[in-house]
């Protein structure tokens, strides 16, 4: 049987007996994955540039136009950034563009903007069953779990609760997370090397708890809308549970399709 060529299907794969041989993924596909392996590893730190398409042809024995087309889905994966006659960098939630990326609340007039945090509660504790299954953790290992509100223009908008693998987030403390002033996802990748590339999130309809309607400044019973999201670092690892409240009546949940 003539070899199989990275670019074949399946089906041109299968010889004369009928037995499949292994399916090989697109050469572009290849050199993306050994690409997302040095930024896994931190060869090239987020905000830093990563080497040129020449560079990289040079490295992986490919041609220019390969690396190109890898590059091209990193970039709309937005793992790294491409800026105009300076070269390719690594993604990072310090840029001002990425900030508004799991963040979906936007005013229904004005410019989107970040809101102001005000810390309830940062502890530690044993993960509860649902917690730990949706983190990949046994039940009852550690997380910490984070309680926030957080809001526009001084009204409270948003009630948040937060859980983290405690492992990866020793140390993360409510005076560590008070005298920050970027956002959440900045601290996460820069003081605990964690940057989250996706998310997976559920949204429903609920009516606000009496105490959730109280940090919100609202009576029990307001219609609000439940944003429940896991998120995720390289290797499809979740590193993050959010719950969100979201009071609307100002703002919108606005998610771009294509």
């Amino acid at each position: 049987m003539n070899p199989v060529t990275p670019n074949q299907t399946t089906s041109d794969a299968i010889g004369a007996a009928g037995a499949p041989s292994p399916t090989f993924s697109p050469l572009y596909q290849q050199i993306k994955g050994l690409i997302t392996q040095s930024l896994q590893s931190g060869e090239w730190k987020p905000g830093e540039m990563i080497p040129s398409e020449v560079e990289l042809a040079n490295r992986f024995k490919v041609s220019q136009g390969t690396v190109r087309k890898a590059i091209d889905e990193l970039a709309a994966e937005n793992l790294v950034v491409r800026k105009q006659g300076k070269g390719t960098f690594v993604s990072t939630h310090h840029e001002a563009r990425a900030h508004f990326r799991f963040l979906r609340l936007v005013p229904d007039e004005g410019v989107p903007h970040y809101p102001e945090s005000r810390f309830i509660e940062v502890k530690r504790l044993r993960a509860p069953a649902e917690v730990a299954r949706l983190l990949d953790l046994k039940s009852g290992d550690a997380v910490v779990y984070i309680k926030r509100v957080q809001s526009f223009g001084s009204v409270p908008t948003i009630v948040e609760e937060l859980w983290l693998p405690g492992l990866i987030f020793k140390g993360l403390t409510a005076e560590r997370l008070n005298e920050y002033k970027g956002p959440m996802y900045g601290l996460f990748e820069s003081e605990f090397g964690t940057r989250m590339i996706r998310a997976e999130e559920k949204l429903r309809a609920v009516c606000a708890e009496e105490g959730d309607a109280e940090l919100l400044k609202i009576a029990a019973g307001t219609p609000l809308l439940c944003a429940e999201r896991v998120s995720f670092t390289y290797g499809d690892k979740p590193v993050e549970l959010r719950r969100g409240l979201y009071l609307t009546e100002r703002h919108h949940y606005q998610n771009d399709l294509s």
